[in-house]
């Protein structure tokens, strides 16, 4: 591999590492916010202990989430400082705006609802979680904002050799930003749906306390698995519409498409290769779809199936599938962005600046050091929110201390 390779693989590597805890997250919270918001009206209190149990998960991947995006985020400048120098006044509008008014918001009023337990008015600790929720929201849209730009930028001009921000409309309502942030949402939909309904079948098929519990939790999580399945395809349907001609070529893998796409890039652009790599666009797209049709041939008989009491609460061999179905929407997650980015190349901003040119000037050493570094901290990372995550998983409601109070503090007059 040559300087640009290390590069382009290291932040492959952190970026889909990152992704993963982003896709749980936003799925999570808004499933946390739903079983609240039925705790809150209904006063049911299985319902309240349903979003503890999942809150703390929700919790633990959200801080290690953090983490990730921290270390991901210095790449920018120790091997992109050419994009940044190019196109940063640009997309990084967007980042900044992620920053300032989604991630800080969230995060403080997450804050507030870790530590709001008891002390707020019921009414105020549910606004609080939505509004960790949409906040979330907002943080992927403009950062899909920010990405959607490097696919298709949109409102800008060239002044001095940089980019310059002119139509920051344009850039929002771009169209493959707009697309692709409808899809990525559906898809952390499916994340956290089946997240919940195989955690859900694992205790089920063990038999531990609070079965009701987990009943409900299934049925939830099967609930918003389905349809997000199918409103993910609709997106991903539209998606095609958005997509750069090479990418389509390569997707197809059609000779006479393939030469015609190179043949026009060739005719803006000047000499060079200016198609993506075939097999990786292929690969990526088939295994991500092959991963969509696995999810739907369990999600729709398991809607089915979660319809009859006795089934949920004795069907072992089901409930086992479920929870084996866990990682599948992560792998799947990672293959379509694998699809999305690969078919970008060779541009790092399409048709604009390319990925070589895009590269920090660092030397073959110091990008090898970079890269067993950077995937040293994220194999650690992802192996303690994995070992967390199971083992809160696994250790049930009994085990859950967010919202917990001891022994001796005694209760508050409920607040309406």
């Amino acid at each position: 591999m040559d300087i640009v390779d290390l590069a382009r693989l290291q932040f492959a590597l952190t970026a889909g590492a990152h992704f993963l805890f982003v896709a749980l997250t936003l799925g999570l919270a808004t499933l946390v916010a739903v079983v609240q918001t039925r705790a809150t009206f209904g006063g049911d209190p299985v319902h309240l202990r349903m979003t503890r149990f999942w809150g703390q998960l929700y919790i633990i991947n959200y801080a290690m989430g953090i983490v990730t995006g921290l270390v991901m985020e210095f790449q920018l400048g120790l091997s992109w400082s050419g994009l940044t120098a190019y196109a940063g006044d640009v997309f990084g509008s967007a980042l900044a705006i992620e920053t300032l008014v989604a991630f800080f918001v969230e995060s403080t009023f997450l804050g507030l609802w870790i530590f709001g337990w008891d002390r707020l008015n019921r009414w105020a600790h549910l606004a609080l979680i939505w509004v960790v929720t949409l906040t979330a929201y907002a943080s992927a849209f403009w950062i899909m904002v920010a990405n959607g730009f490097l696919q298709n930028p949109v409102g800008h001009v060239v002044d001095g050799g940089r980019l310059r921000l002119t139509d920051f409309g344009a850039m929002v309502a771009n169209p493959a930003a707009q697309v692709a942030f409808g899809h990525v949402l559906s898809g952390a939909m499916i994340v956290g749906g089946f997240f919940m309904a195989g955690v859900s079948a694992y205790h089920l098929r063990r038999r531990t306390a609070e079965q009701d519990l987990f009943r409900k939790s299934l049925r939830i999580g099967i609930g918003v698995a389905l349809p997000a399945l199918l409103v993910t395809a609709t997106f991903g349907g539209l998606g095609f519409e958005t997509m750069q001609p090479t990418k389509v070529a390569a997707w197809v893998n059609d000779p006479e498409r393939l030469a015609a796409a190179q043949a026009g890039m060739v005719a803006r652009f000047g000499p060079g290769d200016y198609l993506p790599p075939v097999e990786a666009v292929q690969t990526s797209g088939i295994a991500m779809m092959t991963l969509f049709a696995l999810m739907l041939f369990v999600a729709v008989p398991s809607f089915l199936l979660m319809l009859i009491r006795p089934v949920v609460r004795g069907f072992r061999v089901w409930h086992r599938l479920l929870t084996l179905m866990i990682p599948v929407p992560f792998f799947t997650v990672l293959a379509g962005w694998v699809f999305r980015e690969m078919g970008r190349q060779p541009w790092a901003v399409y048709g604009l600046l390319r990925t070589s040119d895009a590269m920090s000037p660092v030397t073959e050493g110091q990008m090898v050091f970079s890269l067993a570094a950077f995937v040293t901290v994220f194999t650690i990372l992802i192996t303690v929110n994995y070992w967390l995550l199971a083992r809160q998983a696994r250790r049930g409601p009994g085990a859950v201390a967010l919202g917990d109070r001891p022994v001796d503090t005694p209760v508050p007059a409920p607040s309406f």
